[in-house]
């Protein structure tokens, strides 16, 4: 958000600002004892940076569709930067990739339903910023085409019905890379549904996904994180935390000793499958985990339980999937591994990382999507590990959201 100061010394944060600009009239939309908060509605000397936003619903989705997309890119380079000092860590400019697309990147769009009292119809919708209104739209740019089109039928199906919005939660959908999309409607005080799962490419390996689940948004960008990632693969003992549906670990280092460890029961069922759509040659016996303590099982290639954790022979290497909290694995931390950090935006539990700095792994790759947090962690990870590479993506074009890569030996 753009920072100023009203007539009366006021700290106020705004929306649609851009520095060195004037706002004349703004609209308030929280009012703290310090500070506001504000959407500008009327500038004086706009920025040279200034660009027309593409969507009416920009500061629902994509807040920074007011500016040019190379002022963008340096000004996330900054914000990293200032992060960093912030927490007492000098760096240079990181470097930043993008794959110079930023429209229609989602590959994922969750929509509210809105009533029209004049048509008594159902339209497609956005929360405003700021307030719990939704703003009806007739485009939206940053999503794939196809999810915004399959949005717009759906919609009109149910006013053939002569269904009414307020039946509705909202609509989710999803699109993989070959333009099928997933998801459906989540009605009001029912259980959400379980949609059929997706798959998706990466980096030559196919993984499956629930629409609902966690995964990647912007697969293209993300593909080129892990080509990043993937030298700094050294060790033959690898840790992938906080693993998701196993995309980094099982993308960059299948054919290491790899262990994955993840929390959540949907993620971890995928995950499972993921290790049995492709390489399997002899499953053989598997060692099967809720967690711990280990358990000797035969491993079922078909039907890979949400609670199990499974270990089979894959390339010239094993694979392990522990369903668990990162910070519960500690003992699974070694001098001689490379360990993949991809946390959650609050970042690392303390106990992680008091574990990292006593067992010393030989690498840390961390790749967060909150680099606040991330400056955070690596303040005391610097007290053993240096800094080797520092590199940012641009995930999520016309946002504020940053990802950050950090590579540490």
């Amino acid at each position: 958000m753009g920072l100023s100061t009203d007539a009366d010394g006021r700290k106020v944060f705004f929306w649609n600002a851009l520095p060195g600009e004037t706002i004349v009239k703004y609209n308030i939309t929280k009012h703290k004892s310090h500070y506001s908060e504000a959407i500008a509605t009327e500038i004086q000397n706009p920025s040279p940076h200034r660009v027309q936003p593409l969507d009416y619903c920009y500061l629902s989705t994509s807040p920074w569709q007011i500016m040019d997309y190379n002022y963008e890119l340096t000004q996330k380079q900054s914000l990293v930067v200032e992060i960093f000092h912030e927490h007492n860590i000098i760096i240079d400019t990181p470097k930043i990739i993008t794959d110079g697309r930023d429209y229609c990147y989602r590959n994922k769009m969750e929509y509210a339903l809105y009533w029209d009292h004049l048509t008594n119809q159902i339209e497609l919708a956005f929360h405003q910023r700021g307030s719990h209104r939704k703003i009806p739209i007739a485009q939206s740019s940053i999503e794939r085409p196809e999810i915004f089109q399959r949005a717009t039928k759906i919609i009109d199906d149910l006013n053939a019905r002569g269904e009414e919005a307020r039946k509705y939660q909202s609509l989710l959908l999803r699109c993989n890379q070959k333009g099928e999309v997933g998801g459906g409607l989540y009605e009001n005080h029912k259980p959400h549904p379980k949609f059929l799962p997706l798959t998706d490419t990466i980096l030559g390996h196919e993984y499956s996904y629930s629409p609902n689940g966690f995964f990647q948004i912007n697969l293209p960008v993300y593909e080129l994180a892990l080509t990043e990632i993937k030298p700094h693969i050294t060790t033959d003992q690898v840790l992938d935390l906080y693993a998701g549906v196993g995309t980094i670990g099982l993308s960059v280092a299948r054919d290491k000793h790899l262990t994955l460890v993840e929390v959540d029961k949907s993620a971890f069922k995928e995950m499972a499958k993921n290790i049995t759509i492709e390489d399997i040659s002899e499953p053989g016996k598997a060692r099967i985990s809720a967690g711990r303590p280990w358990q000797t099982a035969p491993w079922d290639a078909d039907d890979p339980e949400g609670r199990r954790a499974g270990r089979t022979r894959v390339r010239n290497g094993d694979i392990f999937v522990i369903l668990s909290k990162s910070e519960e694995v500690l003992e699974y931390i070694a001098p001689d591994q490379t360990v993949i950090l991809d946390p959650p935006r609050a970042g690392c539990d303390r106990k992680l990382i008091e574990k990292l700095l006593e067992a010393h792994p030989a690498k840390i790759i961390y790749l967060s999507c909150n680099p606040a947090t991330q400056a955070r962690d690596l303040k005391l990870l610097l007290d053993k590990y240096t800094i080797e590479q520092i590199t940012t993506f641009n995930f999520f074009p016309h946002t504020p959201h940053i990802e950050n890569l950090v590579i540490l030996s």
